[in-house]
């Protein structure tokens, strides 16, 4: 017999849901629901990329083109990174489009769409593969804004 909470961890979002639109209690649905909710941590999301990119914290610093200290404190929680950091520390790591997407979901930003210019051409780059100089000069030709 499955506990509880492996029960509620193999809801998908379509099934919470669909239980939203029938439930009346607030309260009763959270605590039903609560091992099913996620909730992942920005600089432990990183610090688990920096080994499996097997990729220095100094190395990476200089790719995404921000100061050590500023990495040190987006991993120590101390900083919230904005989208367009989180995307440098991306492109940094050297992230596919998928791992990207999948890296801004969980950091609760919002997603790359390919239907908005800007950030078209950032996926265009991501997927061949560009660094963030060349990304963010491909930015400024086409009058958009830089990722910094």
């Amino acid at each position: 017999m499955k506990n509880g909470k492996e029960q509620a961890t193999r809801h998908t979002t379509d099934e919470l849901e669909k239980e939203m639109k029938g439930r009346g209690e607030l309260e009763y649905f959270l605590h039903q629901h609560e091992e099913s909710f996620v909730s992942y941590d920005v600089g432990k999301l990183l610090e688990s990329l920096i080994k499996e990119k097997k990729i220095s914290k100094a190395e990476l610093a200089r790719r995404a083109k921000m100061s050590d200290v500023y990495l040190y404190q987006i991993i120590s929680g101390r900083r919230q990174p904005s989208r367009d950091r989180l995307l440098c520390l991306c492109v940094g790591l050297g992230l596919t489009l998928e791992e990207t997407k999948d890296f801004l979901k969980k950091a609760r930003e919002t997603d790359l769409y390919a239907k908005d210019r800007r950030d078209a051409i950032i996926m265009f780059a991501i997927v061949q593969g560009w660094d963030l100089g060349r990304i963010n000069d491909s930015l400024y030709e086409a009058g958009e804004k830089t990722l910094g």
